[in-house]
């Protein structure tokens, strides 16, 4: 179960910049230990980003994620992926994938785009300042 987001809360973080909602993502991940990326009936989404690296796009919350989920993406849903698989099973995946991570992207921007490690990394130094 997820923190609650109502509509003015939901519209002001979206309009953070990159770094700022990368901090917020930081945040609410160490808080409540899930990360949200869109699934669809063939798998995970991937994206391309502006450098032409495949990334997984993520989300601290299911409604960024579902606000992404329009034209191509319409048939997607918000799933979670718990902290603990997270570092354990998934980063060490994308690592060896090659795949980047788009980190909480919105409208037609990408977000920071870090690799796993390094997002692995900002997440337990999130954690111990919890």
């Amino acid at each position: 179960m997820t923190y609650k987001l109502n509509d003015k809360q939901f519209e002001s973080i979206q309009k953070l910049a990159d770094h700022e909602r990368y901090d917020y993502f930081l945040k609410k991940v160490a808080d409540w230990e899930e990360i949200w990326s869109l699934h669809s009936p063939e798998g995970w989404v991937e994206l391309s980003s502006s450098d032409g690296e495949e990334c997984l796009p993520i989300w601290p919350h299911p409604d960024f994620a579902k606000a992404w989920a329009v034209d191509d993406w319409s048939d997607c849903q918000p799933k979670a992926i718990t902290l603990e698989v997270w570092l354990e099973r998934w980063t060490p995946g994308l690592e060896r994938d090659n795949t980047m991570l788009a980190v909480f992207p919105v409208d037609e921007e990408e977000g920071l785009v870090v690799a796993p490690s390094e997002l692995k990394e900002a997440i337990l130094g999130e954690l111990e300042q919890g």
